[in-house]
């Protein structure tokens, strides 16, 4: 009986493996059984949605504000100023012109600074629809034509005050 328990303790022997001091080769890293939990959401700051800019103020049918002059927004447009000036003889067709300021407009009242070749800065008045502008007064100083009649913005703009 000795001998049958010693038999099967061998063979039960047999069946565990023998711990090794080689170091076999290796895959990577133990993976752990559990998964890892996920990684923490951050969430952003809202940021406030862009504010768009104001758009230069588009006339009523009655004009623009009376109180302030703005940017005509090209209604009307320099070019329109200067073919009236033309028109009425006031300058010639040589030369050369820009536009220093305007048109700026209030109420129905255009304000308009030209650089002129060879002269001062031509203040322009002029009042109405783009399409039909009347010229109300063009030179160095305006403001005696326009004092008594035009919206305050065009009276502070040409310095009329």
């Amino acid at each position: 009986m000795a001998a049958t328990a010693v038999f099967g303790v061998l063979l039960l022997a047999g069946c565990t493996p023998v711990p090794s001091t080689v170091a076999g080769p290796t895959t990577g890293p133990a993976r752990s059984p559990s998964p890892s939990p996920p990684p923490p959401v951050v969430q952003q700051p809202l940021q406030p949605p862009p504010v768009a800019q104001p758009l230069p103020a588009l006339p009523s049918a009655t004009g623009f504000d009376g109180a302030v002059a703005v940017t005509c927004g090209g209604r009307p447009g320099a070019d329109r100023v200067v073919a009236l000036l033309k028109s009425k003889g006031v300058l010639s067709g040589g030369g050369t012109v820009s536009v220093q300021v305007g048109p700026l407009c209030a109420g129905t009242w255009q304000y308009t600074v030209l650089a002129v070749s060879g002269r001062e800065p031509l203040q322009v008045v002029t009042e109405g629809a783009p399409e039909s502008l009347r010229l109300v007064a063009a030179g160095t100083d305006v403001c005696s034509a326009v004092r008594t009649q035009a919206p305050a913005g065009i009276l502070s703009v040409a310095h009329c005050g």
